[in-house]
């Protein structure tokens, strides 16, 4: 018996160990995953937040003068000023003071740009944020405690919750988290699907009946606009129900984009998995496409916390051209003049994709 274990178990590992790619998917590519979200969570030398400034009154608060004179790294420019505060504990954090109107430091609330808007009086100082935004509520404790000139105690201004439609972290998050429901629906729906039927031979079957392949490929494209459309459906029920979320901007433009969405994972997911047959790399090529963009396309947090040199390219994934057009109908009124850029990229997106996987498609 023990020997028929150790056999069945050496047969096992060499099954393993004889595919190059589930090697790589299994072993390397978590460690790679592991290495690049490391250097931009853990690795950076500096945390950069960006905070909106407003001036109600054309008044100079004198604490807040003082504190952004004392501490500019950059000196005064027309926007604003930059200074870094440096905590042995918490590292050091560069705060950008940008001086703009007050529909300019709601756009950049709802858009994740800014978490914190800084209202100067001549007296106080209003600081504008979502009390349920922990980042909002870290950035009000540093910049309170360092105007202070205190590390505990003493906070400066006054708190100003944001509590309208838009400008909450609950009103950021559900667009967001609709997009990455069609990129999940598409890719598992999909490119696991297909991946398991070719392995279990039944793509070969489905070849030999009167079947067109592009209409069978374009019958997975239909179903998910069904069902992404009920999920996503469900979803802002629920949360117009439970927190009270409203949309804000065009139906016709919500419905485009998503169906532009849908088009674009579609045509991604059938060209994921046009060739394996294998499961354990399909599980890998699906990963490969949907943790990146998870991680980085600002669905849970705003985008502009990566650094710089990076942004351009996040918002070149299609979840992130997904997520800001409908994030900017809900929460900024958008209409399909506005959207029409984004539809056009995404359903451009699963046209190519979806040409390209049917040309190379593998189905025996």
């Amino acid at each position: 018996m023990f020997l028929q274990l150790t056999q069945l178990v050496s047969a096992q590992f060499k099954e393993f160990i004889r595919n190059p790619g589930i090697i790589f998917w299994a072993l390397l590519f978590p460690i790679l995953m592991a290495w690049g979200l490391g250097i931009a969570f853990t690795q950076k030398g500096e945390l950069t937040r960006t905070v909106a400034v407003y001036s109600p009154q054309k008044t100079q608060h004198e604490k807040f003068r003082a504190f952004l004179q004392k501490g500019a790294t950059d000196g005064e420019d027309p926007a604003g000023f930059s200074v870094t505060l440096a905590d042995e504990k918490l590292g050091d954090t560069h705060y950008k003071f940008l001086y703009v109107d007050w529909p300019a430091a709601e756009l950049m609330i709802k858009r994740g740009k800014a978490t914190v808007v800084i209202s100067e009086l001549a007296d106080t100082l209003q600081y504008h944020f979502d009390p349920l935004n922990p980042e909002a509520q870290l950035t009000y404790l540093q910049l309170s405690a360092a105007i202070n000139n205190t590390s505990s105690g003493g906070r400066s201004g006054v708190i100003m919750p944001l509590t309208e439609t838009g400008t909450r972290y609950i009103d950021f998050l559900i667009p967001g988290l609709m997009g990455m429901g069609i990129m999940m629906s598409c890719m598992w729906g999909i490119s696991y699907n297909l991946i398991d039927k070719r392995s279990k031979k039944l793509l070969r079957r489905m070849v030999v009946t009167p079947m067109k392949k592009n209409i069978f490929l374009l019958s997975h494209f239909v179903s998910r606009v069904i069902m992404t459309g009920v999920e996503s459906a469900l979803l802002f029920f629920f949360a117009w129900w439970y927190f009270d979320i409203e949309m804000q901007g065009s139906l016709l433009a919500l419905c485009l984009i998503f169906f532009a969405g849908v088009m674009a994972f579609t045509g991604i997911a059938i060209f994921m998995s046009s060739r394996t047959d294998n499961s354990q790399i399909g599980n890998g090529l699906i990963n490969l496409v949907v943790m990146p963009m998870m991680v980085m396309s600002g669905i849970f947090f705003s985008y502009h916390n990566f650094p710089e040199a990076i942004i351009p390219i996040i918002q070149f994934f299609p979840l992130t051209i997904l997520a800001d057009g409908v994030r900017s109908i809900f929460i900024e009124g958008a209409g399909l003049a506005e959207v029409s850029r984004p539809i056009i990229v995404l359903a451009l997106t699963g046209v190519v994709f979806f040409s390209v996987g049917l040309r190379i498609y593998k189905w025996y």
